[in-house]
């Protein structure tokens, strides 16, 4: 069950967050909103970076940015979807000093949709330490459940904000990198950077 709402996430300094979503001012696929997003430049390659009027809705991480915006699109069929990078430009760069470890806390207004398992497992991403690992069945044993490793790998699969909730930080049970959606190497390099930091 989806509420309406807004959300906040906080990055302390140990890279670890505080996740808290009331849910979204939009509807499924984006009914309801407009929703204006920039692609800016990164350490990892380029970043599209969309909100609502309320907060962060999506964040993507990929060489393309057509392939980017093709995934903004796809993820939000139903609402009107504007670039205007003027608009974006200090959320972006604090984001990509955060994603590119030159801004070691951050603090944003999100938008986004949870299922209250979603939330669940997005807050134990959020809770793993920066260039740490947790497997999938850890994560489904912390959250009291077991034998939801799987439900756990999709709810991962289902998050809308890369890198700020970070599902890059989940691994199989045998510390393998595996299931990422902007694809392995991705992942690869960014828990990389984070233990170098």
């Amino acid at each position: 069950m989806y509420t309406p709402g807004n959300g906040h996430l906080v990055y302390a300094e140990d890279g670890t967050a505080r996740l808290n979503i009331a849910g979204a001012s939009y509807g499924p696929g984006g009914s309801g909103a407009r929703v204006t997003y920039t692609i800016a430049p990164s350490e990892f390659g380029f970043i599209l970076i969309a909100a609502t009027s309320h907060g962060i809705c999506w964040l993507g991480i990929h060489k393309g940015a057509a392939y980017l915006e093709s995934e903004l699109r796809g993820d939000f069929p139903k609402a009107e979807i504007v670039r205007n990078d003027d608009a974006m430009r200090d959320v972006a760069s604090r984001i990509i000093a955060f994603v590119d470890g030159t801004g070691a806390s951050l603090d944003l207004s999100l938008d986004i949709r949870a299922t209250p398992f979603q939330l669940a497992v997005w807050r134990e991403l959020c809770a793993i330490p920066s260039g740490m690992t947790r497997s999938y069945g850890e994560i489904a044993r912390r959250l009291g459940q077991p034998g939801a490793a799987r439900a756990v790998g999709h709810a991962n699969s289902s998050n809308p904000l890369a890198v700020l909730i970070p599902c890059h930080r989940a691994v199989g049970a045998d510390g393998t990198l595996t299931g990422y959606r902007w694809g392995l190497g991705y992942k690869c390099r960014l828990l990389e950077q984070e233990r170098t930091l």
